[in-house]
């Protein structure tokens, strides 16, 4: 409500979030302290002021809130669970600063930069008067970055061009293990959860004349296609939109699930937390009526979650017992990433000792 007049726009959220109950409008005049005290209570702020200002104020909130730090004795575990409430709560409260955007795409903000082509790239045209927060606006614009600059894959000799809400392999520890682990003899694999494409063209590129590589999200089909192509593979790789597995079986089946059991905050989350372990024991459980009797399912997962106290070694090695399945081997290499190397950081202790294995499964006789 603007003076006597109503307006109305649609909502649009990338990770389905819904729309808020209680909106204010708001321009330059609002301070910091303001802004964090309607924040903190709830009440979305639809921003009529300069873009540029815009940022400022959400940096400015962004500082307004708590740091984490360790209590003494603390459980790593309680420590963790309290951690990710207060990331919880930091996207709640950054996710009340909103933005109207109109058809272009464009913000309809002074002194607001094109964000065009980003916009367009990550959730399509506008065609009707719209609000979303900053920080989607501000996400779509680093995806866009990436998407444009592209990522070097070392164990690829290539670069690959991640999507907006795909998740980008920064870290290359896992990728070095689908890279050198032995392949077993076989003309047809599956890669389960493709994301990027990344490890369904890897195994390509080392001779697997067919992989099917599946994803249930249609931005990371879209996403593998692109890079498949790029790479001149999109002959040997098929990227499929369907839930967990093809059709059929296969003497190699590959996935490399989200590896902290946990509710995803943000889009990019659902690449690092799995609820409840879903995708996890759903691979596991899969493998029986998917593998080949001679087969071998990879699962690439790190053991993080085991020093946090998210999940025992004994708890998977029970799932992948009670699905079927025996353990032919495991390939091991060290966390090499920058936070397991900062001191500073609260979970530092278990950062350090974290290790990425490829577990090759077979199904017992």
């Amino acid at each position: 409500m603007q003076g006597e007049i109503e307006h109305t726009a649609r909502w649009y959220s990338a990770s389905g979030t819904p729309a808020p109950k209680k909106v204010q409008a708001v321009d330059d005049s609002l301070t910091a302290d303001e802004a964090y005290r309607l924040a903190a209570q709830g009440t979305a702020m639809l921003w009529q002021g300069d873009y540029h200002n815009a940022r400022q104020l959400l940096s400015a909130i962004a500082r307004r809130l708590p740091t984490f730090s360790r209590n003494d004795g603390e459980d790593v575990a309680k420590a963790f669970y309290r951690y990710r409430q207060g990331r919880t709560q930091r996207a709640r409260m950054l996710g009340q600063l909103l933005v109207p955007l109109e058809t272009g795409p464009a913000v309809a903000l002074r002194r607001a930069p094109d964000v065009s082509q980003s916009w367009l790239a990550a959730a399509g045209p506008v065609e009707e008067p719209t609000v979303v927060t900053l920080q989607e606006v501000l996400g779509a614009v680093g995806a866009y970055e990436w998407r444009r600059n592209g990522l070097f894959v070392q164990d690829l000799d290539a670069v690959i061009y991640p999507h907006y809400g795909t998740f980008a392999p920064i870290r290359s520890e896992y990728l070095g293990l689908v890279a050198q682990a032995e392949l077993p003899p076989t003309a047809l694999a599956f890669d389960i959860g493709t994301g990027t494409g990344v490890l369904a063209a890897i195994l390509a590129q080392r001779g697997v004349k067919r992989v099917i590589a599946t994803d249930s999200e249609p931005r990371a089909i879209a996403c593998a296609n692109e890079n498949l192509v790029n790479l001149g593979l999109a002959d040997s790789v098929e990227a499929t939109l369907t839930d967990m597995f093809p059709e059929g079986r296969a003497l190699l089946i590959v996935c490399n699930p989200p590896w902290l059991p946990g509710t995803a905050n943000t889009l990019l989350d659902h690449a690092v937390y799995d609820p409840k372990s879903r995708m996890l024991k759903s691979f596991l459980t899969g493998l029986k009526s998917h593998l080949e009797p001679e087969g071998q399912g990879w699962l690439i997962i790190s053991d993080l979650a085991e020093h946090l106290g998210l999940r025992s070694r004994d708890e998977l090695l029970t799932w992948i017992d009670n699905a079927g399945l025996k353990v032919l081997d495991k390939l091991d290499t060290p966390a090499r990433h920058p936070r397991s190397m900062d001191s500073n950081d609260p979970f530092f202790e278990a950062r350090s000792k974290e290790v990425t294995s490829l577990w090759q499964l077979g199904l017992k006789a």
